[in-house]
């Protein structure tokens, strides 16, 4: 009898550990959540690509008439494709969009945007020269903005469109603070 009660003892310990290990494990839970931009930037995004639609419409018809309609085989093939591409960008706004995101770290900002072609940059606070909340007439009329952040490296050319203005002041002057503290040790 105590070799069976010793032997369920052990297997009860190992499964203890097993199912500890299900509920908690630091890998299965993600260490920081993605901050997106802000919704209404989505109509921004769709009525700038539309207006680039609408804007080479206009200018392959006028070709199109301004030659009588007497076009080589190319150009009307190509105008109507690049209306059709353009068309599907403006279509994909929301998706496009929904992909932009940042995540403040302990010590960089973390910054993911792209659909088919993820792009993920970790800007660090301490190389951070600049941080800049710039505004359009459209992102005005919406209440947004989008935060530009300049680097010792040219090729960062990191903007995180779409936020509201608030947001965007805090954040910026978070960054600020948090660049200043980080440049102290260097």
């Amino acid at each position: 009898m105590p070799a069976a009660q010793t032997a369920e003892a052990t297997s009860a310990e190992q499964a203890a550990p097993e199912d500890q290990a299900e509920q908690v494990t630091p890998a299965a839970q993600p260490a920081h959540e993605w901050t997106r931009v802000a919704t209404s930037y989505a109509w921004a995004d769709l009525a700038i690509n539309l207006l680039l639609v609408v804007a080479v419409a206009a200018v392959g018809a006028f070709i199109f008439f301004i030659n009588d309609q007497d076009l080589p085989l190319v150009p009307m093939i190509l105008i109507p494709c690049v209306v059709v591409v353009l068309l599907i960008n403006a279509l994909l706004a929301f998706r496009r969009v929904r992909a932009i995101g940042y995540i403040l770290r302990e010590d960089d900002l973390l910054f993911r945007r792209g659909i088919m072609f993820e792009r993920v940059i970790a800007v660090p606070y301490g190389r951070l020269q600049l941080v800049d909340v710039t505004r359009g007439p459209l992102l005005r009329s919406l209440g947004l903005a989008t935060l530009k952040f300049v680097t010792a490296s040219a090729a960062t050319g990191v903007q995180l469109p779409g936020l509201k203005l608030e947001d965007a002041e805090a954040l910026r002057d978070h960054l600020v603070q948090l660049a200043e503290t980080r440049r102290s040790g260097l």
